[in-house]
């Protein structure tokens, strides 16, 4: 039978709120598909406000793939504000996706995609106002297979009693696998029911299932083991690797949103994956090996998304553009065929070491010229040489003092305080490499209209990364250095108001650090910060500390660990990690022996042009880097 729109019921509520049309849906390229001829039904989340949802590339390209598959239908939703939850509430609206505002309780399959775990409380908000339980033990075989992906899923171990499922890595081949089990599951009369179709998912090596694990504990708190409880369930479950990314180019038709978001633009994923090491990197980690997308491929994608979506603006991602083997080759081809059109094309993402004028020239002759961003991240050559982010302060000089001198006048820098082994003196480091990429600027161009922006966050160490070992900075300390910074800037009379400095106080990175390694006792934690009105704890005006401790250190009171347990300490080499048996391709050695490099101040090479050191991930996935160049060319095939 067809799902009825909630929207009747829905729209009279939507003039007494804040940016109603965010849930009205119709954005050019979405589709509504015939609920009764799918076989199978995905509502994608991305646990986070419409604006911010929309753009993510990961829930666009899994929305594509899905509606291309005959039999299979893909709808989107996306968390609401606070005031429509009360609204919803009191009126009895569930949580409903942006399409055709159906219900996505009457979904077969709720696709969560975590880009950051401050999205965890957002999740609980959709699962009750969906009607789902929120202990995935307490659902039954009428309610939602709730899965989650992304990045901030490669330790899921936090919201594990309310997932039934975790992906890891790329998400095209898998969707596609699990949406043909559920397909065959529900064709035979759906054996066995929610028990047999999640154990058919966990049988393949490919589907986390925590219900199928039990964890025991040592008497101090730790992990003693975490092992499969039933038959058939691998003791490791692996990532999956899309290794010909020109076989997916998507998204060929880009969402184009009808409310304000936060980039609108055309973007293409030129390459996935990072071998610089820099080790903080979770996602150069978690990503590799390098794949890249030939020149070709790149050409028709953005010819292809500009005319099914007229945006005029072209962002080339991955976690390092600039490192793409052939970027002068697409840089001069996409600047030649729009060249003289309404479309800007930007590098958002770029090292002092890869970057070079022609190359912003390039992308800078659409005629916009923004400010340059670089990210040395360690104020100081030592605390670079810790995190193993290559760049000395010479080649950010030379790096800015050309730009400026091609006519830029802004500079952004980013870095991070709280890093493993900063000393004060690290982080009053960057007010004296600002200072010199001003003096730098001046000097070049004889101006003083020369601006550069220090842009600062805490640190979070990252599972699957060789600083999962390590303490984290307390707030405290992060907060006390950066005032000291902040003083240093403004005591400055010849530099200091040339320099914006902009940064997070620390207390939000210890409720990241908490999620990030935490175990699955730290979804008591999650819980009770939900129940106290928790939402939306990514946003500085929602967030709220005093009560993400006052909950952790109610929640745990009965446990050997509390807030600092799981953030401030560090951990020896044998302690079995919570995301231990969740396989990200790392040898555990490498990444320990490359912690013991980082206390060294030892650097490593990437890997991408010099012989391999035995990361672990080319044997395990059975992949290898894919990298040009190719010896083609972007030609100006056409006139725009």
């Amino acid at each position: 039978m067809p799902v009825e729109s909630l929207f009747a019921r829905l729209e009279p509520l939507l003039p007494s709120v804040n940016k109603p049309i965010q849930y009205v849906g119709g954005e050019l390229n979405s589709q509504i598909k015939d609920w009764d001829s799918a076989e199978v039904r995905w509502a994608l989340m991305y646990p986070d406000a419409y604006e911010v949802g929309l753009p993510n590339q990961g829930v666009q390209i899994l929305y594509e793939i899905l509606n291309e598959r005959d039999g299979v239908l893909a709808e989107r939703t996306y968390s609401v504000w606070p005031d429509l939850e009360k609204l919803m509430r009191e009126h009895g609206i569930g949580q409903f996706t942006v399409d055709a505002h159906r219900p996505v309780a009457a979904f077969d399959l709720l696709g969560v995609s975590f880009s950051t775990e401050l999205g965890y409380t957002n999740l609980l908000t959709a699962l009750d106002l969906a009607g789902i339980p929120l202990m995935a033990a307490d659902r039954t075989d009428e309610h939602p297979i709730v899965i989650a992906g992304g990045h901030a899923a490669f330790n899921p171990e936090p919201i594990a009693d309310f997932l039934d499922a975790a992906v890891l890595g790329d998400g095209e081949e898998i969707s596609l696998a699990i949406t043909e089990v559920v397909r065959e599951w529900k064709a035979e009369g759906s054996p066995g029911g929610r028990d047999e179709l999640l154990m058919r998912l966990a049988a393949s090596g490919g589907v986390y299932v925590p219900r199928f694990y039990d964890v025991s504990y040592l008497p101090d708190g730790r992990i003693q083991r975490v092992a499969p409880n039933r038959p058939g369930v691998p003791w490791r479950v692996a990532k999956h690797t899309v290794m010909d990314l020109d076989a997916w180019p998507y998204p060929r038709k880009p969402l184009v949103p009808l409310a304000e978001t936060v980039h609108e633009r055309y973007s293409v994923e030129i390459f996935r994956g990072c071998t610089r090491g820099c080790r903080f990197c979770q996602a150069g980690m978690i990503t590799r090996p390098v794949r890249e997308r030939s020149i070709t491929t790149i050409g028709e994608m953005v010819q292809t998304g500009l005319k099914e979506s007229g945006f005029t603006e072209v962002g080339l991602l991955s976690l390092s553009s600039a490192d793409h083997s052939e970027i002068g080759d697409v840089a001069k081809g996409l600047a030649d065929r729009y060249e003289g059109t309404n479309t800007s094309l930007s590098l958002p993402s770029t090292r002092v070491d890869a970057f070079n004028i022609t190359l912003a020239n390039e992308f800078s002759r659409g005629g916009r010229r923004s400010g340059l961003t670089f990210a040395p991240e360690g104020g100081s050559e030592r605390m670079r040489k810790v995190i193993n982010k290559m760049v000395s302060e010479e080649d950010l000089i030379r790096t800015v003092t050309t730009a400026y001198e091609n006519g830029w006048r802004q500079v952004k820098l980013y870095f991070m305080c709280g890093l493993p082994t900063e000393e004060d003196s690290d982080v009053l480091a960057i007010a004296d490499m600002a200072r010199r990429v001003i003096q730098a600027g001046r000097q070049a161009t004889g101006r003083r209209d020369i601006r550069c922006t220090v842009s600062i966050g805490g640190f979070v160490p990252k599972p699957h990364t060789p600083f999962q070992w390590a303490a984290q900075c307390d707030h405290e300390t992060v907060d006390r250095r950066l005032r000291a910074l902040r003083d240093a800037l403004r005591r400055d009379r010849e530099y200091g108001k040339a320099i914006g400095l902009r940064y997070h106080d620390g207390q939000p990175s210890i409720i990241e650090g908490l999620l990030s390694r935490g175990d699955r006792r730290v979804g008591r934690v999650i819980r009770a910060v939900w129940e106290d009105g928790g939402r939306f704890d990514g946003w500085s005006e929602h967030f709220s500390y005093e009560r993400w401790a006052a909950c952790a250190e109610a929640a745990l009171a009965d446990e050997p660990v509390d807030l600092d347990w799981y953030t401030v300490r560090e951990r020896d080499e044998v302690e079995v990690l919570p995301w231990d048996h969740l396989d990200a391709g790392l040898d555990r050695e490498w990444l320990w022996q490359d912690w013991q490099d980082a206390l060294e101040e030892t650097e490593v090479e990437d890997c991408r042009w010099t012989p391999c050191y035995d990361c672990g991930v080319c044997p395990t996935m059975g992949t290898e880097i894919q990298i040009g160049p190719t010896g083609r060319k972007l030609l100006p095939l056409s006139v725009v």
